[in-house]
């Protein structure tokens, strides 16, 4: 019998492996400093290098990236306090109108090119990267094809439980158009669509056991049942939306760059095959180490710094402080710690631990900061004798939160897939559904991308869609 309750299945079957709340900080601390250093496989023969590819990237989102600098530098933000004026007033000054505005505006929300703070607008590391970065333009393309359900809402009339299930079943579909290095005619897509839904539709079907074992009893075999048998091969509703839908994901993909139409037949632009190769792969791109960093910012210190282990990483750091005052370079730390990149704001802690008692003073005066809040507090505690691995009880139930949320963000913008799901475990609520409720409340700039990321790298397909949903919500301001 299949479910017809999603979410209660989740919440039986997702619980969350319990870890120690002391556990978080070193799972922050392993995600931003102590990363894989094993080499990227080579990518398919015939693929455009990394600087086409950070070009075609460039050319996708520029509107949003032009839509984004207009709203971030002065001009206050496009969706508040009035929404309608302030498009007027973007088109106006961009050239664009305001239907345009609101897919530029979107798609710069959903790449992390911004950042909103309540009802300031405020650049996302990716947007200030931009031009100088190819890392950057990639990362913030695959967020937006990551997100492209959300940049291409379905039909109004469609089944949303048909929906769901397309958009799981999209990663195969890219796969085959991935692996066919070609056009693939549509009907053969929607003949792969068909599979994975029936797939899908299986490994949602509960089969009853006995909850009591009985001594020396034979193996129970349940009874067949004819009945539930001609229910499971009769045609389930939203059957006959999957054509509309497969239309709707292919021109929603389309949309995004990720591939071409025509004739009815797909093909994966060289972006698209690329993003899905890297899928395929789970590697991301990362950026290489430089020889030295002494003199170099404390940004690039630590950029310097992300492949390498803490024990070495802690010698660098040593070695950058002993070239300057300690006063201008705990302030230098801690700027790179305010910005946008959740990975530079660990690392910044990192490198202030090495400072120790002379950074006490302005530490202690960041923790009035809320984006600085949890790694100031669990600082000072470290600071004031507490071992490192008990350091998060002084955290609240917030705050921990807060920063679950902003390392998944690090590892999403800098990590690889694999970790990102492993770091799921670390969270402290007990369940996939709590975990997401408080997620959801905690009001990170950074929710939607890191759900997004999220639903995208786990492989059981009901908690990618009760995170999938999760970021809809977020991202919509829904319930």
């Amino acid at each position: 019998m299949t479910s017809r309750k999603p979410d209660e299945q989740l919440a039986r079957n997702s619980r969350l492996r319990l870890v120690r709340p002391r556990s978080l900080a070193t799972t922050a601390r392993r995600a931003v400093a102590n990363r894989r250093t094993r080499p990227a496989p080579r990518p398919p023969e015939g693929t455009p290098p990394r600087a086409e590819l950070a070009r075609q990237a460039r050319h996708v989102l520029a509107d949003a990236v032009r839509v984004a600098r207009w709203a971030a530098v002065d001009r206050g933000p496009v969706t508040a306090p009035a929404p309608a004026s302030a498009q007027q007033r973007a088109a106006a000054a961009l050239g664009l109108t305001p239907d345009q505005v609101r897919t530029a505006w979107d798609r710069a929300r959903l790449a992390g090119l911004v950042e909103l703070h309540g009802d300031t607008v405020r650049p996302g590391w990716r947007l200030r990267a931009w031009d100088r970065d190819d890392s950057a333009a990639l990362r913030g393309w695959v967020a937006l094809l990551d997100a492209w359900s959300l940049a291409h809402p379905a039909p109004q009339d469609a089944e949303p439980a048909a929906v769901a299930e397309v958009v799981e079943a999209v990663p195969q579909v890219l796969s085959l158009l991935q692996l066919s290095a070609g056009p693939v005619l549509v009907p053969a897509l929607l003949d792969l669509l068909q599979q994975r839904v029936a797939e899908l539709r299986e490994q949602r079907c509960e089969v009853p056991f006995a909850t009591e074992a009985q001594p020396h009893a034979q193996p129970h075999v349940p009874a067949p049942n004819p009945q539930a048998a001609a229910q499971a091969r009769e045609p389930q509703r939203g059957d006959a939306d999957l054509p509309h839908l497969l239309d709707w994901a292919l021109e929603g993909l389309a949309t995004v760059g990720a591939l071409t139409l025509g004739d009815g037949q797909a093909t994966l632009t060289p972006l698209g095959n690329w993003a899905v190769w890297v899928k395929l792969e789970q590697i991301c791109v990362a950026a290489q180490s430089p020889a030295g960093h002494i003199e170099q910012s404390a940004e690039d210190m630590l950029r310097g710094c992300v492949r390498l282990t803490p024990g070495p990483a802690r010698a660098e750091y040593r070695a950058w402080l002993a070239a300057r005052p300690v006063g201008s370079a705990v302030t230098e730390l801690l700027t790179v710690a305010r910005g946008d990149d959740a990975l530079l704001r660990g690392l910044a802690f990192e490198a202030l631990r090495v400072v120790g008692a002379a950074a006490e003073a302005e530490v202690r005066a960041a923790a009035d900061e809320p984006s600085l809040r949890p790694y100031a507090v669990l600082w000072l505690a470290e600071h004031e004798g507490a071992d490192p691995d008990e350091a998060p009880d002084v955290l609240t139930r917030e705050e921990t939160t807060w920063l679950w949320v902003d390392t998944a963000a690090a590892v999403v913008d800098h990590g690889e897939s694999d970790l990102l799901v492993r770091h799921l475990e670390s969270a402290v609520q007990g369940t996939v559904p709590a975990l997401l409720d408080e997620v959801r409340e905690v009001g990170h700039p950074r929710t939607v991308q890191v759900l997004v990321a999220l639903a995208a790298a786990h492989p059981d397909p009901a908690l990618a869609k009760a995170v999938r949903r999760a970021a809809f919500q977020v991202h919509t301001g829904g319930a």
